[in-house]
């Protein structure tokens, strides 16, 4: 078989010969041929120059590079549109992904999995960074269609079956956690120990955390609409509630004239309200703009991959 492993990079040079190294070293043991995909997200460090370095000297890399940053959604479709493996591992570059689960995944691929999922514990996070993800895979499973579980994320091995179901979906807002969940198959899970960072800084602020959380509400139903429709029906009850008290109050104690506090309190309750649900209005039709004009997903500067393929160059085998 054919394993092709498939890394988004975004200003990965202090890691990239690092994990070539770590994870050839691991790959060379086993019973199957390997290609290394990188794709080069825009970075503006040397990751290209370290990518063509590594494609110069070795076979099985190829790599990607976009015109731009188009964010890791992008360069992971990018890869595995390109990929051509019997089975496709998805990997981040930084090494918090450890290369000793692909055999094991490998393993579980040939048993029948489809998707062979690396689930890592909260182990060495902030007690704050843990809690918060806990709250918000919580809130996410009430609000989308899809089943997501802490701790998983885009580490996994997809069959080609899988991954051909994968990339039958073309929307252009992604969110591929979601995606993997909706293609449905036969699923095993591997546990393993969360790694810290050995280079560079994390790509992932507070404020792009918040942005992929929205995304995946808004990505996978409608709920947030149907909210709105509820919330705006409760406002208006209560509304009517006040009112028919205040009726009564001035029928039986007479009109009083002031009533500032209920008036401010009221006029920043509803506008807070209506501008929630224009906002959340927006976000849908924004999306509809999105996939109305049909761009694509990300633009090629240079590429590797096609030329290899065309070549027949066998790729690096180790038995």
């Amino acid at each position: 078989m054919l394993l092709s492993v498939v890394v988004p990079c975004f200003n990965e040079g202090s890691n990239v010969h690092s994990f070539y190294e770590y994870t050839t070293n691991i790959l060379a043991r086993e019973d199957f041929q390997y290609e290394l995909v990188f794709v080069n997200d825009g970075s503006s460090d040397d990751t290209l120059s370290c990518l063509k370095e590594l494609s110069d000297r070795y076979e099985e890399v190829s790599y990607i590079s976009f015109s731009r940053n188009f964010g890791k959604e992008a360069a992971m479709l990018a890869g595995l549109q390109y990929a051509e493996g019997d089975a496709v591992v998805l990997m981040d570059g930084d090494l918090q992904h450890p290369p000793e689960l692909i055999p094991q995944m490998v393993h579980y691929y040939r048993k029948g999995y489809h998707q062979v999922i690396a689930k890592r514990n909260r182990k060495g996070d902030a007690v704050i960074k843990s809690s918060l993800s806990k709250l918000y895979y919580k809130m996410m499973n009430k609000f989308v269609d899809v089943s997501l579980v802490n701790g998983v994320g885009d580490f996994r091995l997809l069959s080609r079956k899988a991954l051909n179901a994968l990339l039958s979906l073309n929307e252009y807002n992604r969110f591929s956690k979601g995606l993997f969940s909706w293609i449905g198959f036969k699923e095993y899970t591997i546990n393993y120990e969360n790694v810290v960072r050995e280079e560079g800084e994390s790509k992932w602020t507070f404020s792009k955390l918040l942005n992929y959380g929205i995304d995946g509400v808004i990505s996978f139903n409608n709920k947030p609409l149907r909210a709105s429709i509820y919330m705006g029906m409760g406002v208006t009850v209560l509304g009517f509630v006040y009112v028919l008290t205040m009726l009564v109050k001035i029928l039986f104690a007479g009109i009083d004239v002031p009533g500032y506090f209920t008036l401010i309190s009221a006029i920043l309750i509803i506008g807070g309200l209506q501008l929630t649900f224009l906002g959340i209005i927006g976000e849908y039709i924004g999306r509809i703009y999105y996939e109305s004009k049909k761009r694509p997903h990300y633009i090629i500067e240079e590429e590797t991959m096609t030329a290899k393929h065309e070549n027949h160059q066998k790729w690096h085998t180790h038995a």
